[in-house]
């Protein structure tokens, strides 16, 4: 099965609404509303279209992926870091490598962009062999209740983290 990798165009939106619909409808960990979160995250100034990103084969969209900006405000910096949420990727089509190419894929766009790290909430077996550490690794913890196995983040760059103790502020589209 051939995947290709491209960035999401406006004429994309319902599609991609349906698509994380469908992938998170029998998700447990799931509040069955993160096809609104995007509808909200485009819109807002944390959006970063270039990573916005669909996976098709044979043209048809069959996964996604979104990172938007995020702010993790130390003692004595606002660092800007960036948040992924959510990938998804329609239930015929999970298990086949596509959500993890839609990682790398992300992580080497934002890394060109000049982003340093990622932050994300999500499955404590799944992202680790993308390089996800937990957060509490690098002192930086979340605005909200959470099992700190489920949180993590990753270092793009090296030691883009380190010392970087912190609590990661998102736009208030994360909580609307």
């Amino acid at each position: 099965m051939e995947i290709n990798i491209r960035q999401e165009v406006q004429a994309d939106y319902q599609i991609v609404f349906d698509l994380i619909e469908q992938a998170f409808r029998n998700e447990m960990m799931s509040n069955k509303k993160e096809q609104f979160l995007v509808e909200r995250l485009r819109k807002s100034d944390g959006f970063i279209p270039e990573l916005s990103i669909i996976a098709t084969t044979n043209n048809k969209i069959v996964g996604y992926i979104l990172l938007t900006k995020i702010i993790i405000a130390t003692n004595t910096e606002s660092i800007t870091s960036l948040a992924l949420a959510p990938v998804a990727v329609l239930p015929a089509f999970q298990k086949k490598g596509i959500g993890g190419r839609l990682i790398e894929e992300a992580h080497g766009i934002a890394t060109e962009l000049g982003y340093k790290s990622v932050i994300l909430l999500g499955h404590e077996k799944y992202y680790p062999r993308f390089g996800y550490q937990p957060l509490h690794h690098f002192n930086i913890s979340l605005p909200f209740e959470a099992p700190k196995e489920n949180c993590m983040a990753i270092e793009l760059v090296p030691d883009a983290l380190k010392n970087k103790k912190g609590k990661v502020i998102y736009p208030r589209e994360f909580f609307e």
